[in-house]
């Protein structure tokens, strides 16, 4: 079965979509997806835009774990830069009723989500440049 073609060039749909999907591009349509629907979500919730400009690089504070060594710095990198910590501490804004506890949470997912996009994944102890999206 051949190939469905168009163009000049002969390109063909299934070779563009295959693009779409690779694992390294879909990352960061997922990153970018979940940036966005965090500061849409932190918009309607009526957070203060100046705690999101003062908290939205937090997270970057968790690379002084490397202080401690390679080992102990993605260690604790990662546990900053996954969402199981987000996640949780929003759920507990959102059954708490804490306005402010969820607005850190939707601000760490944008901070994660931006990560993603711009190509910064977790990393492995031998450093950045072998984090899980790729070379950087």
């Amino acid at each position: 079965m051949g190939a469905i073609t168009h163009g000049d060039r002969g390109e063909t749909r299934i070779s563009r979509m295959a693009g779409f999907s690779r694992p390294a591009v879909l990352l960061r349509v997922e990153g970018a997806a979940l940036f966005a629907v965090s500061v849409l979500l932190y918009w309607v919730s009526g957070g203060s835009w100046s705690m999101f400009a003062l908290l939205l690089l937090a997270p970057d504070l968790s690379i002084l774990g490397y202080i401690g060594g390679p080992r102990v710095g993605a260690a604790v990198y990662n546990v900053f830069h996954a969402y199981p910590l987000p996640a949780a501490l929003g759920a507990f804004g959102l059954l708490g009723g804490s306005p402010v506890t969820l607005a850190v949470a939707l601000i760490w997912f944008a901070h994660i989500g931006a990560d993603r996009l711009l190509g910064y994944g977790l990393t492995y102890p031998a450093g950045f440049e072998g984090a899980h999206l790729g070379r950087l």
